[in-house]
């Protein structure tokens, strides 16, 4: 059963403790944006339909410019008030002339704002690009345009042989060639981070963890998502399971320890085991990175390792039937190229994770594109 309304309860408890413990701030972009979501001024002119394909099929023009205000740290000059290009250009190391025409592009879609005959600011869909805002976008952006970018460009390789692009591209998968590869793997695990801290609040806000006394976030990355969690429910304990080069780092970066709080980080392979004995385990944006083969092998390790009365929660887009419009069908295409992986249907979810010993129980929308599949194992045991 899909749940179709936002509980009232949880929204005012994680409201009631985030204003209490100082993340509002955090917490407002979300909030913001899904009641009060940007608009950009659309032209009057009817397109016929010739234009409007040519409009979709020139989209990485924008894409591609929004990656490189981002990559040159643009929004970040801009945090004091409006600069000219000249001054920008200069900042940044670029060909003035060159960097106005770039401005002046981003500035007609409502990226940045265009003041007088030389200068430009922050417009509010720019102010997601700063390195240090609540909700920054600037880190993922960098990695779409670098590696996602590359990939997508081989995308009829995948539709051709099924395989992902990346691979073919890159001459390795994506995990590996981030963990060989420091620039790009730095770009992505801070984009992942920055995304964490509002997924997180779209899942505090949507669902109920009173219940739930201990969590492990499997492939949680740094732990951002699940330190967010705790912070908003006090009396919870949790793990984060995430391969060996990720945890050193967020080791060095605890002065050598292995746990903050209520919450540890244990480095290990969820294909091979995770941590044992949780009321609930966090799968969030893992299932959609792999193939059916092995999701099944991670769930079933999270089936065998969860507490008597366990269960285990997917956090991850859920396309809808036929026709309807959804973003999870465009991200679809992008798991295929980047990883093999998938985003799924509710009846794809229902029969992976019967395959691997559970039982479907909800599927919660969030103010995130993200859902929450709840599930728990089927009563007999499953090996």
């Amino acid at each position: 059963m899909v749940a179709r309304r936002l509980p009232f309860w949880p929204l005012l408890r994680v409201l009631h403790r985030a204003l209490r413990i100082g993340l509002w701030a955090e917490m407002k972009p979300l909030l913001r944006d899904r009641l009060f979501p940007v608009k950009i001024s659309a032209t009057k002119e009817e397109h016929s339909s010739a234009a409007a394909l040519f409009h979709m099929a020139t989209g990485y023009w924008v894409s591609q410019a929004i990656y490189v205000a981002a990559k040159l740290g643009i929004a970040d000059l801009l945090k004091d008030g409006p600069q000219s290009y000249v001054i920008l250009a200069a900042r940044t190391g670029a060909d003035a002339p060159s960097l106005f025409r770039l401005m002046r592009a981003l500035a007609s879609v409502g990226v940045f704002s265009h003041v007088g005959e030389d200068c430009f600011a922050l417009s509010r869909l720019a102010e997601s690009l700063l390195t240090d805002a609540p909700a920054s976008l600037r880190a993922m952006v960098i990695t779409i345009g670098e590696i996602h970018y590359q990939a997508c460009g081989n995308l009829l390789h995948s539709v051709q042989t099924g395989a992902p692009a990346f691979n073919n591209l890159f001459g390795t998968n994506l995990f590996d060639y981030l963990r060989q590869n420091a620039a790009a793997g730095e770009a992505f695990n801070q984009g992942m981070t920055d995304l964490s801290s509002l997924l997180a609040y779209a899942l505090l806000i949507a669902y109920d963890f009173s219940g739930v006394s201990s969590i492990v976030d499997v492939g949680g990355g740094e732990g951002e998502l699940l330190r967010k969690i705790l912070e908003l429910n006090p009396r919870m304990v949790g793990a984060v399971l995430d391969m060996p080069s990720t945890i050193e780092k967020v080791h060095q970066e605890l002065n050598g320890k292995a746990r903050i709080g209520p919450c540890s980080y244990i480095a290990g392979d969820f294909f091979d085991s995770v941590p044992e004995g949780a009321d609930a385990y966090l799968l969030a944006g893992v299932i959609h990175d792999w193939d059916d083969d092995r999701a099944k092998t991670i769930l079933r390790n999270c089936r065998r390792a969860m507490a008597e009365g366990g269960k285990v929660l997917v956090v991850d887009m859920v396309v809808p039937k036929n026709g309807a419009k959804s973003f999870s069908k465009l991200l679809d295409l992008n798991m295929l190229v980047m990883t093999g992986g998938r985003e799924r249907t509710e009846a794809e979810f229902r029969t992976l994770l019967d395959a691997s010993g559970y039982e479907l129980t909800r599927i919660i929308p969030t103010l995130a594109p993200q859902s929450i599949i709840e599930a728990v194992p089927k009563s007999t045991r499953y090996a």
